[in-house]
Parts: structure tokens; C-alpha cells; sequence
């Protein structure tokens, strides 16, 4: 269950360019542990510099598992994949599904979560997947997005939640360890239950309290939203969301509007050149009831926004993976950070309002020009579909959750380090 942890730091990090290097200069200096998930891995620059990094740590002796979406990352080459685990990397895939007719089918309750853990003592959690669209000479389709380094306590919970998350994954593959790593899961099974002893926890090192809240579709499928709206509910003066994919179920919404109607200054950061055009359709339907309730919405036109970050008051705030709309509320595994630190709550802050100032417009009831009826209808069938949707969520397929070592045609002779293996077939593609 998440929990508030005292004695944290929390470090901002905006976009690839100030994402990418740190993440990969704490991966160089990992000395036991680096475990890693992520939506989409792409062999591209940044998949290729992630490779080389991973592929250093497990040749000086660190231990590397990473787990990737069988949907997010479909088509990493057998080469990419063979070479970490020649090397003793732990490649591990979420949910791969069979293509039909070309297209994948495995569309429903992916692993979206983006979390490194490093040595138990340092994390990273948000939004930025490794693919150079997160770097802003891509083009004009380069993505905006946030992640944050953690420092402290909160640590452990983030440490706990990924080796469990990848246990109970194999597990319900039918999944063991490979030869001669099984001793290896011992001692990290001990380990960590020593972490939550209290004996491993990482030392307090700042003044910033968390939580650590994940979204899964068994224990905590709204915990995330929950969060949301409880922030909401309490907020007295200030509320500043930016969220790429924007359609939040009725709850969300309504305290959004409630906020505003008793004065609170809630201002909302959409995507006004959209990745996927049904993204600005989707959230436009809502602009005249949060117009109308007094809540200022702005659209980022510089570039596609990914982000989901949003700042409450001067000391609330929440970086993460979850966006606002379906698939994250109802559907995905997400996993955010809240954090009450007025301090990281300022910068996370002051940087939300450079955005508004030099790269949003603000959409007003003047800039909305549609027919009257049809507003009447839209808004009939929006107002059913946001009371409804976590309900019918439900009715989609669902599983159980999989992850399955990638590259299984490769082994470890027995009594070996699990350091380079002598290949005996093909990794399979993931």
C-alpha cells in the first residue's frame, strides 16, 4: 500500500536532454543492481546508447533485468537482444502477443510504467520513454515530457515494487530463473526482504515527503486517480495540470470544476499539435464544461506534449507515467511519485508557467466556434460516456499479468557466473 516517506530529494528532469545522460551516468556507475521498465525501447540513438551502458554494467559484474512492453517494443532486432544476454542481462518482455495480419494484438492493459531503480539507492520515475523522440533535434515531433531522480527512502518502496512486479510476472508465465542465476534471486529475495526490515533502506537525504502509487487492474485500480482527486478536493489556491492525453473520467472532472467554482486558479496544459489527432478531438469535447465552471485551458503548440505532471497549491505535486484519459485510468499499469516539497513544487511550477507563457495558446468560449445543437448532443453523450467508462473498461479483454525472459534459445552452462553465455540458438525476436 503506499505510504508517506519523510527524508527525500527529488531532482527534475525535463526531456531527453537532461533525462538520457543522467540516467545513463548512474547506469556506469551502478556497482550491484540496475533494474529498468519502459513502455517502448526503440533501436535507435538513445536505444543504441541505453544498449551500450546496460551491456557495460552486466560485463563489470552488475546485475541487469530489464522488462519492456510486448506492445510499446515490438520490434527490437535478434541481434540487440542476443548481445545483452550474452552479456548476463535479464531481458524480460510484458504481455508479448502474435501478430495478426501484420497488426499487434496485444493492444489492452500494457506495462506503461517508466521506472530505474540503481543500486537500491537511487530511482528515476516519469514520463520519457528511450526513443530519440524525446530529444528535441528530432524534429517537430519531438516529444515534451518530465521525469524525476529520487534520492531517500521512498527509494525502498520504489525498489520493493519492481522486484515484485517482476516475480509475480514470471510466476504467472510458469517462468524460473536461468541456470545459475537462481542463487542470484535468493539473495535478492533476502536482501529485500531485509529492506523492509528496515536494515537497506536508503538514508534520509532531503526534506521532501512521497508517495510511490501505482495503478494495476486487481488491487489498486484507481489509486492514482484517487490521489488526483483528494488533491483536488483540498486545493486552496492554485492547480496547474499538464497532461498529454487528456479525457478523465466524471469524478476527476467534477472536482476539477469544483475546484474553480469556489476560486481556485485551475489551469489545465493539453496538446494543441497532438501525436495522434483523435488526442485533441477527445479532450476538446470537454473544453465548454470546464470553460463554463472557470477552468483556463491552454494548448502547447510548439511541439506534441507527452508530459503528466501537475502542481497543487505551493506544496503538492506528481510526476509519473499516468496520463488523464482511459487507458491509464482504467486499463494500463502506471506508476507515479506525489511529493510534498514546496521547493520541488516551485521549480515543477515555474516551469509549467515558461510553458504557458512562450509555447501555449489559451482556448476560449470565443475560439470554440460550433453550432449550438451541436454542443447540446456532444455534450448528452460526453456527460454518459465519463460517468460510464470505468465501468465498461472492464468488459475489455483482461489477463493475467506475463513477463517472459526474451531470448530464450540462450543459456548458461551450468555452474557459470551467468556472464556471457555460449549462445546454443537464435534469441527470439521480441
Amino acid at each position: 500500500m503506499s505510504r508517506w516517506v519523510s527524508g527525500n530529494q527529488f531532482h527534475l528532469l525535463e526531456n531527453g536532454e537532461e533525462f538520457f545522460p543522467r540516467v545513463f551516468e548512474c547506469i556506469a556507475a551502478a556497482k550491484r543492481e540496475v533494474v529498468l521498465e519502459t513502455f517502448i525501447l526503440f533501436e535507435d540513438r538513445v536505444g543504441e546508447e541505453l544498449h551500450a551502458a546496460l551491456h557495460q554494467a552486466a560485463r563489470r559484474g552488475v546485475q541487469v533485468d530489464i522488462t519492456i512492453d510486448g506492445y510499446g517494443s515490438p520490434d527490437l532486432s535478434p541481434e540487440f537482444i542476443s548481445t545483452l544476454t550474452r552479456a548476463g542481462v535479464r531481458v524480460h518482455v510484458f504481455d508479448p502477443g502474435p501478430r495478426l495480419w501484420g497488426w499487434r494484438t496485444n493492444l489492452f492493459r500494457r506495462m506503461h510504467r517508466k521506472i530505474v531503480v540503481v543500486d537500491g539507492e537511487r530511482a528515476f520515475v516519469g514520463g520519457i520513454n528511450y526513443s530519440a523522440d524525446h530529444l528535441a533535434d528530432f524534429g517537430p515531433q519531438a516529444k515534451q515530457d518530465y521525469a524525476v531522480e529520487v534520492e531517500g527512502p521512498i527509494v525502498a518502496d520504489i525498489h520493493g515494487f519492481v522486484h515484485r512486479a517482476l516475480a509475480a510476472g514470471q510466476r504467472n508465465a510458469g517462468a524460473e530463473p536461468p541456470v545459475g542465476l537462481r542463487e542470484r534471486f535468493s539473495d535478492r529475495a533476502r536482501s529485500l526482504a531485509g529492506a523492509w526490515r528496515g536494515d537497506s533502506i536508503p538514508a534520509p537525504v532531503g526534506e521532501a515527503s512521497a508517495l510511490f502509487v501505482t495503478r494495476d487492474n486487481r488491487k489498486h485500480t484507481n489509486d492514482i486517480e484517487r490521489h488526483y482527486r483528494a488533491a483536488l478536493r483540498t486545493a486552496r489556491s492554485r492547480v496547474v495540470i499538464a497532461n498529454a492525453y487528456f479525457f478523465p473520467g466524471y469524478r476527476l472532472l467534477r472536482e476539477m470544476r469544483h475546484a474553480a467554482r469556489r476560486g481556485v486558479d485551475v489551469r489545465l496544459i493539453l496538446q494543441g499539435e497532438p501525436d495522434m489527432a483523435i488526442v485533441k478531438t477527445a479532450a476538446s469535447m470537454l473544453y465548454h464544461p470546464l470553460l463554463d465552471a472557470g477552468v483556463r485551458i491552454y494548448e502547447y503548440c510548439e511541439r506534441p506534449l507527452h508530459g503528466k505532471v501537475a502542481v497543487i497549491d505551493n506544496d503538492w505535486a506528481t510526476v509519473g507515467s499516468s496520463n488523464l484519459d482511459p487507458l491509464s485510468l482504467s486499463l494500463n499499469l502506471e506508476a507515479n511519485v506525489v511529493i510534498r516539497d514546496p521547493a520541488f513544487n516551485s521549480e515543477l511550477g515555474a516551469r509549467l508557467e515558461a510553458l504557458i507563457r512562450h509555447s501555449c495558446k489559451q482556448v476560449t468560449h470565443e475560439s470554440l466556434v460550433e453550432p449550438s445543437w451541436w454542443r447540446t448532443v456532444r455534450s448528452y453523450f460526453v456527460f454518459h460516456l465519463l460517468r460510464r467508462y470505468p465501468a465498461w473498461a472492464g468488459w475489455l479483454p483482461a489477463h493475467t499479468p506475463r513477463i517472459t525472459p526474451a531470448g530464450q534459445g540462450l543459456a548458461t552452462p551450468a555452474g557459470a557466473t551467468g556472464r556471457d553465455p555460449e549462445p546454443v540458438g537464435q534469441a527470439k525476436p521480441v
